[in-house]
């Protein structure tokens, strides 16, 4: 059975709010319509994921939860705090620790891990990761513990800027 890896790098973070730690930056108001409008993107477009492994930092938790929200997802969402200064190794060994029965696995985090995962997944490389972007990787595997490098087939990396307006908010705003 064929598995799905979802790759969504967090929306773009606010730069200029007020927050102690890196952790804890926002997204701004252009990440919140990029989030949603991702979130609907994928949910019409798929596959949608069944379990969800996202950064504890504020940014990428509020990326997941309004595209989760948006897209309509029913997807159970881990918080992991690994995810956050995660290296493409430390991925697979999320990956690897899935329960096989889940066919569809997003984590949701930052840059550069995630072109670098990409890349390391299915050998192709992705010169552009922007915010709020999903690269999606197919592998050829019946156990998430068997996910290597090299064994998955890079299928499409999607961002807010390609994706039509009419995922986005009454606004139109991007």
């Amino acid at each position: 059975m064929d598995k799905t890896i979802l790759l969504f790098r967090h929306a773009k973070s606010d730069w200029n709010a007020s927050y102690d730690h890196d952790h804890d930056r926002p997204i701004n108001p252009r990440g919140k319509h990029a989030a949603r409008a991702m979130g609907r993107w994928l949910a019409q477009s798929g596959p949608v994921p069944e379990v969800i492994l996202c950064s504890t930092a504020v940014r990428a938790r509020t990326t997941c939860l309004l595209a989760k929200d948006a897209g309509r997802w029913d997807a159970e969402v881990q918080y992991e705090r690994g995810l956050y200064h995660a290296t493409p190794s430390d991925l697979m060994h999320y990956l690897n620790e899935l329960t096989n029965d889940v066919t569809v696995a997003m984590l949701v985090g930052h840059q550069p891990t995630w072109s670098a995962t990409t890349k390391l997944l299915s050998g192709q490389t992705v010169t552009e990761f922007p915010t709020a972007s999903i690269a999606r990787v197919d592998v050829k595997l019946d156990q998430w513990s068997r996910c290597v490098a090299g064994i998955g087939r890079l299928i499409w990396h999607q961002y807010p800027k390609r994706i039509s307006e009419n995922y986005y908010d009454a606004d139109g705003q991007i």
